[in-house]
């Protein structure tokens, strides 16, 4: 199809013909149960469309420059060499890396290797055939592709992933890191990665997800993750996202804990040009804790868009979360942090918290915390702040001799390092302590 024959056609129509190309190449895999999960999806993506600014979940981000792309599906053999991909590894991490190129497993890049008995670690096509009883039980269970439209559209088109299964009673001792990379020197692509996380009773694992690129054309990943975290079991996951800022990139993530477990999330997003992180967490046994670090930081025209819910649905469980942000030039940034206690989650303890530093009056941040509250004896505080750096505390630097641009930097460094210092993994947190000192430097060099 030409641009001429796109601009024509309507957009929910053309992901549609899409599908049916998609459909068309699978050959096998129409046999297996996921199609008609497929199918399903794509029929309510069709009858969902896309959100607009009538739709209160998306009232302050605008898709609209999203919907002008007609980007490519079909995938090219990748030319991204190891090499390419050493500054991206963390040290420690090198023997426990998974690779996706624009959305498909690299095996020849990927280097995870485990001993421990019963631990899976593979991609999501291979799954399909390898533990399809396992697979069926879970996938398409927990992330609501019949209400949420990007949701619909990356369970429509997933064909592979990352799938990760911890046995009961296993502690993985190394974390592991899905390095997320795409090439976009030649192609405008689009992905739609499709992860699926099991970590039953009584085990532990740290799942570490970095999101990067090569080349500034412009692309879209479309990413959907589903998390089973079993009774007393220990989850932590690290997410870096640093696409280009040519890039769209949403991300819908949902978590379901049972009795005793703990979940804990630390989401840092530096790129993208349009950006949208659902993070969703049901709380479905008692004495569970769920805590949600995350950190963002706007540039030039970049919107970064952040919703989260903590559903607690049952007693005795405690949720904590906190959002931090640095918005410069004319970025934009929204936080819709929800928080629900059900009628029969007594004894809840939630707490919810978002802060912004805006640099320049052209950057803006739209800040709605919100609870809902159907329990009478709980202990909930939500809250909202935003700002601009304190001049009296630029002035004290300045009076000890550190010139302007330094003592910005230092003040936008403390605001964000205690989001950092909830990253368990020394090498990823020094990784990332350089990356911000770089960029706080750059903010101030231009006159902050």
């Amino acid at each position: 199809m030409n641009k001429a024959e796109f601009d024509k056609m309507d957009i929910v129509d053309w992901y549609v013909s899409n599908f049916k190309i998609f459909e068309n190449n699978l050959n096998g895999n129409r046999d297996l149960p996921f199609h008609k999960i497929r199918q399903s999806a794509i029929a309510k993506f069709s009858e969902l469309g896309f959100p607009n600014s009538k739709n209160e979940e998306w009232k302050y981000t605008s898709i609209k420059p999203l919907l002008k792309h007609d980007f490519r599906f079909e995938k090219t053999e990748s030319r991204i060499s190891r090499d390419q991909l050493s500054g991206f590894v963390f040290d420690g991490l090198e023997d426990n890396l998974i690779v996706l190129i624009n959305g498909d497993f690299s095996p020849g890049l990927s280097t995870f290797q485990t001993d421990q008995k019963g631990v899976i670690v593979e991609n999501l096509a291979d799954a399909f055939a390898n533990h399809s009883e396992l697979i069926n039980r879970h996938i398409a269970k927990y992330a609501d592709y019949q209400n949420e439209t990007f949701t619909a559209l990356n369970t429509a088109f997933a064909s592979d992933g990352v799938f990760i299964y911890v046995p009961a009673g296993v502690v993985v001792e190394k974390p592991v890191h899905l390095l997320n990379f795409t090439d976009s020197d030649h192609e405008n692509y689009v992905s739609h990665p499709r992860n699926l996380l099991i970590v039953e009773n009584d085990s532990q694992v740290h799942f570490v997800e970095t999101h990067n690129h090569v080349g500034e054309r412009t692309y879209f990943t479309n990413m959907v993750t589903e998390v089973v975290v079993g009774e007393r079991a220990v989850v932590d996951n690290t997410v870096i996202q640093d696409e280009s800022t040519n890039a769209y990139h949403i991300v819908n993530k949902e978590v379901h804990q049972r009795k005793n477990s703990t979940f804990t999330s630390v989401h840092v997003d530096l790129g993208g040009a349009i950006v949208r992180n659902n993070l969703n967490i049901r709380l479905k046994g008692e004495y569970c804790e769920s805590h949600l670090f995350g950190f963002y930081l706007g540039r030039g025209t970049q919107h970064i868009d952040i919703h989260t819910v903590i559903d607690h649905i049952v007693p005795n469980c405690n949720s904590n979360e906190l959002f931090k942000g640095i918005l410069d030039d004319k970025a934009r940034g929204v936080f819709n942090g929800k928080v629900y206690v059900r009628k029969d989650a007594q004894k809840t303890n939630a707490f919810q918290e978002n802060k912004t530093l805006i640099l320049t009056d052209d950057a803006s941040m739209n800040a709605k915390p919100q609870l809902e509250i159907f329990a009478d004896d709980v202990k909930c505080s939500h809250g909202a702040t935003v700002g601009q750096l304190d001049e009296d505390a630029v002035f004290y630097l300045r009076s000890r001799g550190i010139d302007r641009e330094k003592a910005n930097a230092i003040l936008q460094y403390a605001f964000a390092i205690d989001i950092f210092n909830q990253i368990k993994i020394e090498s990823v947190k020094n990784w990332l302590d350089a990356i911000l000192h770089e960029r706080l430097k750059k903010n101030s060099a231009a006159g902050v």
